[in-house]
């Protein structure tokens, strides 16, 4: 590399969240503040940047960029570069390098405390019993479960498969791992299923300042009709979760997969001349939400600006752009 541009690594983790080899916000955000660590320790180690503190600030700024453009609708992600490099400080390199490592390490182990502790707010939710649906594939999910569970109660679950990548065979291996019963449908049976489940609990890619939650395509529909059926559906979802952005009036950009998760190329051309579209994301107003369960407690969707604004100001930085 040269002295301002990503180390390698990073550019093979940035590589790995574009292609959803690393996927999961909470993942996606560890991935991404341990990698601006190794950017740190790399552009630390010699050429122009290990006595210009100006060209190190550069290359940090570079490699930010790098993941930032990796996956647009994933918010977790700009958060935890927002956490490290608002702490990026100091008037020589290695104080600099310190700051992001040290900064980089507090954010991964104030991610592994929020799991568990959104897991036992989520839990306090579910009671004995209780058959909860699940769509696509959240640890935030997951951890409610779990800690239900663990608190001694009898959970099962319906598992939606979550096409078109099928995440939701993940959830299902993890479920049963748990010691949770698991039934796996195919998603469009779900309406058909709600009349047997207690709860509905899905996670988020973001949530935006209306409380709006937007999480795998799919998702939107699934509450409409829980809602219908009048089973109770909530948001599990860590605070680098929330959209800071949308305070401001900005749109979240919904991110547009490659039409080969759909359809592969013999099946295209077997069929003739097409469009095929595959947005991997989409939006449910806050209406169709009973709850977001974060790890600093449950909220009604149209209140969760509150938090935001607590946590976030009035705004979002770009810190990775350069001064």
């Amino acid at each position: 590399m040269t002295d301002t541009e990503p180390a390698a690594a990073v550019r093979e983790i940035a590589d790995s969240i574009a292609t959803m080899e690393i996927r999961g916000a909470a993942t996606i955000a560890s991935a991404a503040a341990e990698a601006l660590a190794v950017q740190a320790r790399a552009a630390a180690g010699g050429g122009e940047t290990a006595s210009d503190p100006s060209a190190f600030r550069t290359s940090i700024r570079s490699a930010a960029r790098t993941l930032r453009e990796t996956r647009p609708t994933a918010v977790s992600l700009p958060n935890a570069l927002r956490y490290v490099l608002q702490r990026m400080e100091g008037d020589s390199v290695d104080a600099l390098r310190r700051s992001v490592v040290d900064a980089s390490e507090a954010f991964v182990r104030q991610l592994d405390r929020a799991q568990e502790d959104l897991g036992r707010v989520g839990a306090n939710r579910l009671t004995d019993g209780d058959t909860v649906m699940t769509h696509c594939h959240s640890t935030d999910a997951l951890a409610c479960i779990e800690a239900a569970v663990e608190q001694g109660k009898s959970i099962s679950a319906v598992v939606k498969e979550t096409r078109p990548r099928q995440q939701g065979h993940i959830t299902a291996e993890q479920l049963r791992d748990a010691g949770v019963p698991v039934t796996l449908i195919v998603d469009s049976a779900a309406r058909r299923y709600l009349d047997e489940v207690d709860h509905v609990l899905v996670g988020a890619d973001s949530i935006a300042a209306d409380g709006g939650v937007i999480n795998k395509i799919g998702t939107s529909g699934l509450a409409v009709n829980a809602r219908e059926r009048g089973v109770p559906i909530m948001t599990a979802a860590q605070t680098i979760k929330l959209h800071p952005e949308t305070l401001t009036g900005h749109t979240v950009e919904i991110e547009m997969r490659d039409e080969s998760e759909v359809i592969d190329q013999e099946a295209r051309e077997a069929v003739g001349e097409i469009a095929v579209e595959n947005p991997a994301f989409d939006v449910t107003p806050p209406r169709y939400m009973d709850a977001i369960v974060t790890e600093q407690g449950q909220f009604p969707p149209e209140s969760i600006v509150t938090l935001m604004r607590e946590l976030f100001g009035e705004g979002a930085v770009e810190p990775w752009e350069e001064p």
